[in-house]
């Protein structure tokens, strides 16, 4: 049984009575979870975007079920992540087992320290995080156009046109730049005849969305070999609604038709679960999977983010957090541009950073995928051992591969960074993602990444202090550029106190280090000491307003 979907009404667009197409900045086509996270971003940063959706409702069925720490902090800097934690399932551990025995021969915690505002990740249905988002777009006065079903695409050196149908007819739009969030079987793709190139997967999954009641820890269960689907692996993450996921590995020769019998399915459920089991279907499909990318993300003035511009498999949650990850790297670029603070080089940086970020998750899940369903004897017989060592030889753990699970990617050698002229350390470089931490403002405790919204939607520099600050006609320079970069003082002295000193040591934090953060919340540079001119150079190279600096200049 499928879980309730929730219908919206298709309005008629003003469009239809037109004879000249509108004209708005941006179009995004696809209201999943990419495409509306652009929607909320963009309208956030004052730009107006129209929503295309060729369906009426969320999704419905199992998709995307895991959500990361870091497509959170996304999310909550768009006011829309409260509800998401409150109702998802927060894990950090995930723990595997092999062959018959009972107890996990290896665990694994997702957060390296205590002092995070989210977990490494949440379990929560993706027609829940959908309709978060509907409802946080309806905030702030927008909304999807449901049953618009866009048809034909062009482009010129100016604009992109659209031809869109409706129930009521069939109308055209324009805009400056269009985001192709349209899912893995893209008709915008499609339409403009672009190469999806990658592997199939010769293999079949099935997927068991089980309402039960009992008692299960907020964990990921991951099986090697189990007895109850032996010669295969199987995985168990607990949802909201008291719903397990239940997924089992049938090997590539199956039968679709028997496999998906109700008999057949409660019989692997029992023999996983117990015989004694009671529960209902919720949801029941046999899925195989790619991996498979476009060569460019950008093709003129369209973007393609998510499934629509990379495909990954199931293994490490790396889709849906991907692809809001994408989204987020593209809406301060579009910004800039449109206002006309950036130059339209800018926004092939997205294409650089995500198109890198896709090829990492891609060879993850690769290798995920190779060590899950070994093809060979001899790679079988080196997963085995692996297995088996790793219960008692530490250095055989980081072999074992269940899924790399989703991790932001740290964007080394993009051309919008400043490399480091001191000796830092630690984990924070240039491209990489600001590290969140407790912080107090006003005397009021909060988040670092949850304060920095309210205080700026730009560029920042995130200036460590104890007794000393920077020049107070510096600091006014910065805010009045045609590009402000607002500064904010940490410290006993500062305007945000460390609270639990979590930050000065993820920052690795000295009086009178700084770093600057682009509006995406990633390091574009960091100093030991307060410069105005370097600040503003690194300001003007991530906005790729001058050439970017290479390696081997900065050393």
């Amino acid at each position: 049984m499928a879980p309730p979907r929730i219908t919206y009404p298709f309005v008629r667009p003003p469009e239809l009575t037109s004879d000249t197409p509108a004209h708005v900045p941006v179009i995004i086509v696809g209201a999943g979870p990419v495409g509306l996270t652009a929607a909320i971003d963009l309208i956030n940063r004052g730009v107006s975007v129209v929503l295309l959706d060729d369906d009426d409702t969320v999704s419905f069925g199992s998709r995307a079920v895991c959500y990361a720490k870091r497509t959170l902090e996304i999310w909550d800097r768009m006011d829309c992540a409260d509800q998401m934690l409150e109702k998802g399932v927060r894990w950090n551990i995930g723990r595997i087992f092999f062959d018959d025995a009972k107890d996990p021969f290896y665990s694994f915690n997702l957060l390296d320290e205590e002092g995070y505002k989210f977990p490494g990740f949440i379990n929560l249905q993706q027609y829940y995080v959908e309709e978060y988002l509907v409802n946080r777009l309806a905030d702030a006065g927008a909304t999807p156009r449901w049953k618009n079903k866009v048809v034909d695409v062009q482009q010129d050196d100016e604009k992109v046109t659209v031809t869109i149908e409706t129930p009521a007819g069939s109308y055209q739009l324009s805009c400056d730049y269009l985001i192709a969030a349209d899912g893995c079987r893209s008709p915008i793709r499609d339409k403009m005849g672009l190469p999806f190139e990658g592997q199939v997967f010769e293999d079949h999954f099935l997927i068991a969305d089980i309402k039960i009641t009992g008692d299960f820890p907020s964990e990921r269960w991951f099986w090697f070999d189990p007895p109850f689907n032996r010669g295969h692996s199987s995985l168990l993450h607990v949802q909201p609604d008291g719903i397990c996921r239940l997924d089992f590995q049938l090997g590539w020769n199956i039968d679709r038709e028997a496999e998906l019998k109700p008999e057949r399915i409660a019989e692997r459920v029992r023999a996983m679960m117990g015989q004694d089991v009671d529960f209902e279907f919720e949801w029941c499909s046999i899925y195989t999977f790619q991996c498979r990318r476009l060569d460019e993300f950008k093709h003129g003035r369209v973007i393609f983010a998510g499934d629509s511009a990379h495909l990954v498999s199931p293994f490490g949650a790396r889709g849906a957090n991907g692809g809001v990850q994408d989204a987020d790297n593209l809406t301060w670029k579009l910004k800039a541009v449109l206002d006309g603070i950036a130059p339209t080089r800018l926004l092939e940086s997205y294409n650089h950073e995500r198109l890198e970020a896709a090829k990492e998750n891609i060879l993850n899940s690769t290798r995920a995928t190779d060590f899950i369903t070994p093809k060979s004897t001899v790679s079988r017989t080196f997963r085995d051992a692996v297995l088996t060592l790793a219960e008692h030889c530490p250095f055989a753990r980081p072999f074992v591969n269940s899924g790399r699970l989703s991790v932001p990617a740290i964007h080394r050698i993009s051309p919008l960074n400043t490399p480091d002229t001191a000796v830092f350390g630690g984990k924070l470089v240039p491209g990489a993602v600001a590290a969140d931490g407790r912080v107090s403002l006003n005397g009021q405790e909060d988040w670092l990444l949850t304060i920095l919204p309210k205080l700026t939607s730009g560029f920042c520099l995130l200036y460590f202090t104890e007794n000393s600050a920077p020049n107070t006609l510096d600091i006014e320079a910065l805010g009045q550029d045609d590009a402000p970069v607002d500064v904010i003082t940490i410290g006993s002295s500062g305007r945000l106190t460390d609270v639990a000193g979590h930050l000065t040591r993820r920052y690795n934090a000295e009086p009178e280090t700084c770093y600057l953060l682009r509006p995406d919340h990633l390091v574009a540079a960091r100093w030991r000491q307060f410069d105005l001119n370097a600040i503003r150079e690194a300001r003007d190279r991530a906005l790729a307003r001058i050439a970017p600096i290479s390696i081997e200049e900065a050393a």
